[in-house]
This record gives C-alpha cells, structure tokens and sequence, in this order.
C-alpha cells in the first residue's frame, strides 16, 4: 500500500523505528501520548510495509469508527477500501482493506473463531493504559496464540503512559511474564517512546460551592471558561445523564454550540462533535475523549473530576456503573487536550487540596467489574480459570467463580466449567451472556423480532427514561429510533426462528436476570424482594405500583440506601417466574426457632422468595434438635427450668474452673453451648434430653442441675464438697450456705456465730478465702473482711461499740477469740462492761 505525504505528527518520526522494530522482535510496545498520531499513522505505516492485513483494536466503538474515518481521510479514500473498520452489528471493509479497525470485544470474538487470525500479520492494541476488560482479554488470548499457532503474528501495543514495563513483559514473554511483575531486561519486548508536542497549560480549580450540584459547577466552570479564553471548550462529564443536564443549564449561550459526545449517540451527532464548527463550540463528553479521540479545536478543558466505571456488587447481585472520581493519570491525561494546538486552560471542579488525594492511577476493569462473560470467553477458549494465560491483572478468583455461577444456572457451561454447545451459541451473539440468553430463549417464547426489540433496550437502557419495560417498548414501536430499530433487526436475524404474536417484555427480562424475579413484601408496600435476596423499592411514579411480581431488567443502589432502586421493570406474575427461574426453585423441609419456639414447615421457594409454606407433622428428629439449638443460642440457657440448687451446682463448678482449672469444665453459656469436632459440650451434658424435645415446652422441663452434673470430672468430682463446699459448719453449729455467684466465695454469717474463729477459712484446698459478710442479730451487714484475724484485732472495737449501742441486750465481748459463739440472744452478764 503507497502512503501519501503524513501529518506532520511527533510519531511520523518513528514510523520507520517502530516497522522495523516490530520486523525484528515480534513485539513492541509505543509510548505516545494522546494526540501524536499513533492510533492513525502508525496502522498506515504498518500496513506499507506488509503484504497481510493490519488489525487495529479500539477500547470504544466511538473512538473505532473515528479512527478508520480518519486514516481513509489521509489515504483520500472512502471508509471501507483501504482502510475499514467493524464493530458489534456494523461492518465496512472489501476484499482491497489493508487496515482493519475493530473493538477489543470484536477482536476477542474473532480469536474465538479463528485463533490463527488468518490474512492478519500485524495486530496493534491501542490505548492499552485504559485497561478495559475486553482489552485485557484480547491481550491475553493474542498473547495465547501467538505463543502456540501463530509465532509469525507481529503484536504492536500503544499506551499513552510511561509505566509500560509490565506491558513489556508481557508482549516479551518473560518466564514470570504470566503471573508476576515484570521480568528482567531480557524478557522485556523493544518499546519506542515519542514525546508529544505540547503548548502551557494554565490550570485553575473552581469547587462546588455549598449546595451546589456537579452539573451546576460544570456549567458555571464552563461559562467562565467561554468569558476568559478562546477556541472550543471540552467538557468531561462521567454519563449521559450529566451531559445532558449540563447542556440543559446552558441552553442560553448565545453563539456558541453545545454539543453532546458520548458511545451511545447515533454516529451523526459522534461526527459532529469531531469536526470543527463554524462557530465556538462546547463539547460535553464522558471518557471517549481522555486518549482514544481528538477533538480539534480545544483550547480549554473543563473536567468534572468525575468518571463512570463498571462496578459489581457480587453480595446483592447489581452490576452497573459506579460514579467515582479520576485517578490523577487520567486528570492530567484530561488536561493535556486543552494544550495540544495552543496555550491552553484547565478549570477543575474539585478543591486544590483535594486533588493530591487522587487516586494514582485508574483501577483496572478486570478488579471490580461483573466477570460473567470474560467466564464464559475463558470457557470457550478452554482455561476455564484463566490458567496458564498472559494477564496484566489476573481475574480475581472470586468474581470470575460467580460469573462461572451464573453461566451454570444459565446453562452455557457444565458442573466442571466447560462450555456447552448452548454457551457457544450464546457467545456468538456477541451480547453479555445473560441478554444472549434472553434472546436465544426469548425467541423461542415470544418470537424472534419481540425477544430481540427488548434485548436491545435491555443493552442500552439510556433508550427511556420509564420505569416500566413493557411501556417502554410500546414507546420504542411507535417512535422508532435508529439505533434501536437496527440493532433489533439484527438480534432477530442472528437467532432467527419462527415470528409470534405473543409478545411478553416480562419473560424476556426474566429469562435475562432470574435473579432478579422480585415479589412484593406486603400488601401496598413499594418495597419488593428480588429472588437473589436483594431489597429493592420502586420509584414513585413508576406506574408498577400494583403490580404483585415484578421482572427487575435494572436496579441500582446508591450508597447509604438500605434498599436497591428498580430503574427498569416489568409486571410479572408467579406462573411467569416458576417458568424463566425454573433452575431457583427448591422445597425444603425447614425447621427453625421462630418467634421462641420451634416451627416445622414444607417450604417451597423461588430462590429467596417464599411461594408456599405448610406445617411439617413430623420433622426429621435432628432438624429439631439443631432448630432447639438455636434457640437455646439466642434466647439463653434460660429455657431450661433452673433451680436454686442447680444454680449453686453451676456457680460452684465455675468456681473450681476458675481457681483449678483443668479438669473442671467451662460451665458459662458459650461454653455449655459448644458443638463442633473438638468440643462437644452441648452433647454431654444436654444430649439426652435434645434428643426427645420437641418444642420450647420440653426445654422448660429440663432439670438443667441434673443435666450440668454428667459434665462433672471424676474422680476429682468426689472431692467437689471439700474443694467447694456447699455449706460451712460455723462456730455456732449452724452451716451457712457459700455464695459463689461472685468472683469470691462469700460466706454471710452473724458476727456472733463466728465468736471462737481466730482466723478466716479457707477453701480449694487452701487456696482461697472465703469473704465474709458479717451480720448483726438483724441480718444487716456489719463488717466485710477476708482477714478475721486482722478484723478481730483492729475493726472489731468500733464495731463493737455500734452494735452495744444498738443492741443493748446482747453480749459484746472484747476479744471475741475467747468466747463461745452462739445463735440467739446470750444477755450480758451482771452489767459487766465485758459482756460475758
């Protein structure tokens, strides 16, 4: 292929560099910064010096389109001779096309299809730094098959970061090149690094001020830019929903065109907002104009902070986009646009302390999106796990077994992983799995035009803003979008089958998320539980409002809400659900403690929705025991009928625990309660009578001291009334029962039954006091001591004579070691002072 004279483009200075390099390694890796030519001149360059065909693979249809559109215009040539490009449901390319322009995701299909890329020599990999998912993929299958059927192939990665060691690595094929960091210098494959010619950029930062909303500060940023500088202004906004509400507040400018661009706009308005105007120009994009497109004109950037990234929630089920602030890489990636023609000017929406808090760098797809279809490309490729491949990032094990979860339930791959042929099938469609699935069953429900007319709202829900699906639809027919109309047209071909009337947007939905099968909690609530156990809340307005079963197509939840927000649904009913979400049907016996008592039903349940439950006569005897488990675990140990004396038998063995230790058992509630493979303790002392209860009543006449004692040791337990009395003989010849519900035993007594003791006595084998609560004639607390003998020799005269005071009658001896100790009234003698 000749090449006409280039663009004067920073990377036209390497283009021979780069040919050559990639003719003598394989693989390389260009550093270029947005702007220098590397997505069109290089595939020119490439293409001139090979007989076979270059493929070119863009993160984003938008920027796909605009790149082929591009490189024809260099050659002077319409898009689809030399130079072509293909993305889902659209192709331009002949028999004459050199340089081939595709999406990551097409390029994964393609390498499905056909691993050794026949008629391809080179594959270039733009934008390799955005680290989209699809990207990743086609990355690590590339790297696959060149390593095993095609060592001919020439891969050429570009990044508009200098951190491109890893990439080297991997382009290089290092030993460690698979799982680890980068591998030595040797490892590495060449990389060519090209400077970008760049003007000063002044940059500002205008924050929101109290109260005011995103799209209000983006706005005001953007007028003030209009006032200060010349040239376009370039808007980075996360969605469509911002750039819509954001032209919405300057729909006043006078002069001046606001322009959306964004990856769901037909490809007019994508064209317009890439051509320059004859007027000044606002352009409100969301990423497609970080790297991947020039926009000309720019001389001032007006940047959110904000961006749209693809997030999973795998505990609720929700997948969709997340709205979260920019790395510092992609801040500066957004600012350097304004510089690229002239001096330029950047207004930030953030606080300039905010933004050295910036994340580094952006987090990769591959960490916090839904893995479901890369599940079921490694399925088809045959690494079920992803083994054995080249990753950047490897997928974390754990999303990628919950994407593997729902191709099961699916029925795209097999119990060890494998894809079935039904998972091929649904593969080629090119869709997410769980649309190919409504599409390819849909079909064969409702028809192949009604299932594929849902499908594709369901793939691009920025088609209505209602909440109802069914009406959605309705409004879809009657207005008839472009978009919409072709892409339906195209779905119905690709499964083709026979047309019907029955037309049902709920089944669709459903067979698409069965998941997401919602029934209404109660009468008149708003408020539905999805059969994946998620909450979620219709909006008011929503015109589903009566609706007893609801298909969920899409929900999200916003953080701090307790319950998800239904975005997109349709009126479902029971017989409907039983019949998309057939594989979530279960009936289980189910025995629980409910309420304080044991509950025995048949229960029958579309995942966590209850459809019907009846009482169980006679439930198996250990779903009982474990139901009597459990609410012994969280109503206490209480249900049991506890006695004065089984009380005391627990307080005493908890004492001897305590003091002893070993072999004394552990007598408190989580240790009574314990049951598992080292420790039984639930089964040795309560075993017996769980095994005949039925109900709470049961419990309640468990004598629980009779139980507690089978966890005695023995032989030491033959020693229990020694160690740990229950009473104690006093001087009087009562014997007073030990207290031993504190930390120590306390051993209440009239002072005057104690006369005679010179010292306090000890138990557990003299290890421990008892505390004595000594008493007057009334029972009141007159003294506490762990010592007698200090008390008789330094407390007991003050005690003394409060009590002489107040009990007249009574013998108060001074020493009281001396004389007998008694239980009632021993009157003082002949008015002797000693109170003999």
């Amino acid at each position: 292929m000749d090449l006409p004279p280039l663009p004067d483009l920073p990377v036209r200075a390497v283009l021979d560099h780069v040919s050559a390099t990639l003719t003598d390694s394989g693989t390389a890796v260009l550093i270029a910064p947005p702007g220098t030519g590397k997505t069109t001149l290089v595939p020119l360059a490439l293409a001139a010096g090979t007989p076979g065909r270059v493929v070119v693979a863009e993160p984003r249809r938008l920027a796909t389109r605009a790149a082929a559109a591009r490189m024809a215009e260099l050659l002077g040539q319409p898009v689809g001779r030399a130079v072509g490009y293909s993305v889902r449901g659209e192709r331009r390319v002949s028999p004459d096309t050199r340089v081939e322009v595709v999406t990551s995701g097409l390029l994964v299909r393609r390498l499905q299809s056909d691993p050794e890329l026949s008629g391809v020599d080179v594959v270039v990999l733009d934008e390799c730094h955005e680290r989209h998912l699809d990207a990743d993929l086609s990355l690590a299958l590339l790297l696959d098959a060149r390593a095993g059927l095609r060592p001919d192939l020439r891969v050429l990665a570009t990044s508009a970061t200098v951190n491109a060691e890893r990439l080297a690595a991997l382009l290089g094929g290092g030993t460690d090149a698979r799982v680890g960091p980068a591998g030595d210098a040797a490892s590495l494959a060449p990389t060519v690094v090209v400077r970008g010619r760049t003007h000063p950029v002044r940059v500002s930062h205008m924050p929101p001020a109290r109260g005011e909303r995103t799209e209000a500060c983006v706005a005001r940023a953007t007028r003030v830019a209009l006032a200060e500088g010349d040239g376009d202004v370039l808007v980075f906004l996360p969605g469509a929903a911002e750039i819509r509400r954001v032209a919405e507040h300057l729909r006043d400018l006078d002069g001046v065109d606001v322009l959306p661009l964004h990856g769901r706009l037909p490809s007019s308005a994508q064209d317009a907002a890439l051509r320059p105007g004859p007027r000044r120009r606002v352009v409100l994009s969301t990423a497609v104009a970080e790297s991947s497109l020039t926009v000309p004109g720019v001389r001032t950037v007006v940047d959110s902070g904000l961006a749209r990234v693809p997030r999973m929630d795998h505990r609720r089920g929700l997948a969709g986009l997340a709205t979260v602030r920019v790395s510092a890489a992609v801040a500066e990636q957004r600012a350097g646009r304004a510089g690229r023609e002239a001096p330029g000017r950047v207004y930030r929406c953030w606080p300039e302390h905010e933004h050295a808090t910036l994340p580094r760098h952006p987090e990769p797809e591959i960490r916090a999106a839904d893995l479901t279809r890369l599940a079921l490309e490694l399925a088809c490729w045959g690494t079920p796990d992803g083994e054995g491949l080249a990753w950047w990032d490897a997928p974390p094990a754990g999303a990628l077994a919950a994407g593997r979860e729902v191709l099961r339930g699916l029925g795209a791959v097999d119990e060890a992983g494998a894809v079935t042929d039904r998972g091929r099938r649904m593969a080629a469609l090119g869709l997410h799995p769980r649309l190919a699935r409504a599409l390819v069953d849909g079909a064969d429900e409702v028809g192949p035009r009604a299932a594929a007319e849902v499908v594709a709202l369901l793939d691009d829900d920025s088609l209505t803003s209602r909440t109802d699906l069914a009406a959605a639809v309705r409004a879809l027919r009657a207005e008839r979008p472009r978009r919409w109309e072709r892409e339906s047209e195209r779905l119905a071909r690709l499964v083709g089958g026979t047309p019907r009337r029955h037309e049902d947007p709920a089944l669709v939905a459903a067979l698409a998320y069965p998941e997401r099968l919602a029934r209404r909690r109660a009468p008149g609530s708003d408020v539905y539980l999805m059969a994946g156990g998620t909450a979620v809340e219709l909006p008011p307005g929503s015109g589903l409002g009566e609706a007893e079963w609801l298909a969920v197509a899409v929900a999200d939840r916003d953080p701090g809400r307790s319950h998800a927000r239904v975005r997109l649904a349709a009126v479902a009913d029971e017989p409907l659900a039983r019949r998309a979400a057939s594989h979530l049907l279960s009936t289980v016996d189910e025995v629980d403690w409910v309420d304080g008592d044991v509950v025995a039903r048949r229960v029958e349940r579309l995942g966590a929705i209850t459809l019907s439950a009846r009482p169980l006569r006679d439930p198996e005897p250990d779903l009982v025991r474990d139901a009597l488990v459990r609410g012994l675990r969280s109503d206490g140990l209480n249900l049991l009928r506890w006695s004065g004396d089984a009380l005391a038998l627990r307080e005493r063995m908890a004492f001897l625990r305590r003091v002893l230790g070993d072999p004394w058992p552990a007598v408190d509630d989580d240790s009574l309660l314990a049951e598992n493979d080292t420790d039984d303790t639930l089964g040795r002392w309560l075993g017996p009578e769980l095994s005949t209860a039925r109900r709470r009543a049961d419990l309640e006449r468990v004598d629980a001291g009779a139980a507690l004692r089978r966890l005695l040791p023995w032989p030491e337990a033959a020693r229990m009334d020694e160690l740990a009395p229950e009473r104690i003989a006093v001087p009087s010849g009562s014997r007073v029962r030990v207290d031993y519900s504190t930390e120590q035993p306390v051993l209440a007594v009239k002072v005057q039954e104690v006369f005679g003791w010179d010292r306090t006595p000890r138990i557990a084998d003299g290890r421990v006091p008892l505390l004595l609560h000594l008493l007057s004639p009334a029972r009141r607390p007159v003294a506490v001591t762990a010592d007698l003998a200090s008390f008789w020799r330094s407390g007991w005269l003050q005690v003394r004579a409060e009590l002489r005071g107040r009990y007249p009658k009574h013998a108060w001896p001074e020493d009281p070691t001396t004389v007998p100790a008694h239980r009632g009234t021993a009157r003082r003698a002949g008015g002797s002072g000693s109170g003999g």
